[in-house]
């Protein structure tokens, strides 16, 4: 397994995961910025093979790929943060678009490749407002860097597994390549600025009072468990047939979890420090939709994936990791226990529909 961007959060979550089945993992990512992340708390350096590197650096990324000569890639790699996109965009269409050709490009020598995940986001679509919820062959677009360099790389990625990875192209070697849409994304161990989550916790223990940019704004949240389980599914499904899962796919959670960042830190906050409050300061910088909801049906039919964790149970797993934390507790064994719990509970869930 090579896994991109496995130094963040969600790729070191994936990383963890993999080493939990057994998998030999290679991470390709930057050294990671933030202390106290997954990927320092699982000790992951010395659990796994790793080149520290910047996916702009086509020679490392092919070098990499050649030792590891792995069936199954994951790409997390990328500059994920919208405000950040604002302040250096050429660097995030360079990470985001030309990052991920460096990774497309190195694979065509993998001949051992069977499957390739692409991470994007659920802000690539056009935005709308849609009630009814996007679905994969709604308009792509975004009004920002970050969210339009996610939709070049949708379109990226399509002419890519047409041109040079589907049966019978001009390489003459085939393998699954297919874009997974999830937005969201809440747990245990994330760090990142300028992400709702995070931005609380920071407060909190600066004992300030949060700040709050766009409290009515409604986001699909998901805990982070739930669309990794989606992109292991997947990748099986690329291996064995990768014409019938070449495509795109919406990982979000059910309606109901679909709330808005006010409810959030509500919600957060009686859990982590029942006494404090929020304040509302507008932003004036970044305009954003009011609300987003991803239609998965498609995914919850041809994959049969669907969340375990609903908003309040995944608010509950990030208070009791930090709980945890500020405890002194074994974090790589936590970090597998939430794993088992949660592929028990998914097992059980099979065998009791």
């Amino acid at each position: 397994m090579f896994v991109t961007g496995h130094t963040g959060f969600k790729g070191a979550w994936l990383s963890s995961w993999l080493l939990s089945m057994g998998a030999e993992v290679h991470g390709y990512a930057l050294t990671p910025v933030y202390h106290r992340s997954p990927y320092e708390l699982a000790e992951l350096s010395a659990r796994i093979t790793e080149t520290l590197a910047d996916i702009n650096d086509a020679r490392s990324v092919s070098d990499a790929l050649n030792a590891a000569n792995p069936h199954i890639v994951f790409h997390l790699a990328a500059q994920p943060l919208v405000r950040s996109s604002y302040r250096e965009p050429v660097q995030t269409y360079a990470t985001n678009v030309m990052g991920t050709v460096n990774l497309l490009a190195a694979l065509q020598h993998c001949r051992s490749l069977q499957a390739v995940v692409v991470v994007t986001t659920d802000k690539c679509y056009l935005n709308q407002e849609l009630e009814r919820g996007y679905n994969e062959d709604d308009r792509l677009g975004g009004s920002d860097p970050y969210s339009s360099s996610k939709a070049c790389v949708e379109l990226l990625v399509k002419s890519w597994y047409q041109s040079f990875m589907r049966e019978g192209n001009v390489r003459n070697h085939s393998a699954g390549l297919a874009t997974v849409r999830a937005g969201n994304v809440i747990g245990g161990g994330d760090w990142s600025e300028d992400r709702l989550i995070p931005d609380v916790l920071r407060a909190l223990e600066r004992g300030d009072e949060p700040v709050i940019r766009n409290p009515a704004a409604v986001r699909p949240w998901q805990y982070v468990l739930d669309p990794l389980a989606g992109y292991l599914t997947l990748a099986q499904r690329l291996a064995a047939d990768p014409s019938g899962y070449s495509e795109p796919w919406n990982f979000g959670p059910d309606r109901s979890d679909a709330r808005s960042v006010g409810e959030v830190v509500e919600r957060l906050l009686k859990l982590l420090s029942p006494e404090s409050t929020w304040t509302y300061v507008a932003d004036s910088v970044m305009a954003e939709t009011s609300r987003l909801y991803l239609d998965c049906s498609k995914v919850h039919s041809r994959l049969g994936w669907r969340p375990q964790f609903g908003l309040d149970s995944a608010l509950d797993r990030v208070a009791a990791w930090h709980a945890r934390e500020s405890d002194g507790a074994d974090m790589s064994a936590f970090m597998d226990s939430e794993v088992t719990n949660y592929t028990q509970e998914a097992k059980q869930q099979t065998h009791g529909s």
